[in-house]
């Protein structure tokens, strides 16, 4: 297939992100979100990304300027029907994800794949909202995602194994590595690193030890470049409770709760960086 435009359905980190890095390989992109403002957000996001690499000199200022000319926005979701190939990174919520799925099978040209940047809903559900099951995937980009080199793919009980081919071949076009995952709660990364946070937490909430010590251990401890709790800021606690929400759903299994510390938090608008105010404390 060819593939020369990419809409991407969220303007948000990792939708601004992710249209970064299709615009720096090359991509046409068309990046859509629901409110103008978000969009603005969107694209400073990007601008920021581009001069952080201009000034370690990974790309020129015509690349920046290129780049930047390849994106173009909208609020409508119709402007899909233009693109070639589509990358889904609205918010990780599954009704809403069902919805844009549904609308992108009716307004999207029919051969072309619908993927899904989802941290933990499954793939053959969302594929099931559509007439299309055979070409919607998951195609789950780590946070940031212009510097993260993975990306998961996983295939729903009906992918073919040409939507597979053709995904695969995307993700090694744009310099990251493509790595299979069966669709199984929380896939490969989040299955493991989720609960690891959520246990982070359930420590501090039972008083085991202080939030900086918690950190500070699991770094030098285990030798991860942050600790867990300043990395669930860094996600998003909202982020991290839906997907810890997403896993116990499908399992069921008492160990994958989701912390209350962690429930009570986003409650109160703790969402991290992003907010300003997580477990730790931010300029914004």
């Amino acid at each position: 297939m060819t593939i020369k435009t990419i809409g991407i359905i969220g303007a948000g980190t990792m939708g601004s992100g992710i249209s970064q890095v299709m615009a720096l390989a090359g991509f046409e992109v068309i990046m859509m979100d629901i409110k103008d403002e978000f969009i603005r957000r969107g694209m400073e996001n990007i601008k920021n990304g581009l001069n952080k690499m201009l000034e370690k000199a990974k790309i020129t200022a015509q690349q920046k300027e290129d780049t930047l000319a390849r994106i173009r926005t909208t609020t409508r979701l119709e402007e899909m029907a233009n693109a070639d190939f589509i990358i889904e990174a609205a918010s990780e919520k599954e009704s809403l994800k069902l919805d844009i799925f549904r609308k992108l099978d009716s307004i999207c040209k029919k051969d072309i794949i619908l993927s899904t940047n989802t941290s933990s809903i499954p793939i053959t559900r969302i594929g099931s909202a559509t007439k299309r099951s055979d070409k919607v995937i998951g195609m789950h980009f780590m946070n940031p995602a212009p510097v993260m080199k993975l990306v998961e793919i996983i295939r729903g009980r009906d992918t073919s194994d040409e939507t597979f081919a053709a995904v695969t071949s995307l993700t090694e076009k744009i310099g990251k590595t493509p790595v299979e995952s069966k669709d199984r709660p929380g896939f490969i990364v989040n299955r493991i690193l989720m609960p690891m946070i959520n246990e982070a937490i359930f420590a501090l909430m039972e008083g085991a030890a202080s939030k900086e010590d918690i950190d500070t251990a699991i770094v030098l401890g285990t030798n991860q470049p942050i600790g867990p709790l300043a990395l669930a800021d860094l996600i998003g606690l909202d982020t991290v409770l839906s997907i810890m929400e997403s896993i116990y759903k499908e399992t069921k299994d008492p160990k994958q709760r989701p912390c209350p510390l962690l429930k009570r938090y986003v409650d109160a608008g703790w969402l991290g960086r992003k907010t300003g105010h997580g477990f730790y404390k931010y300029e914004i």
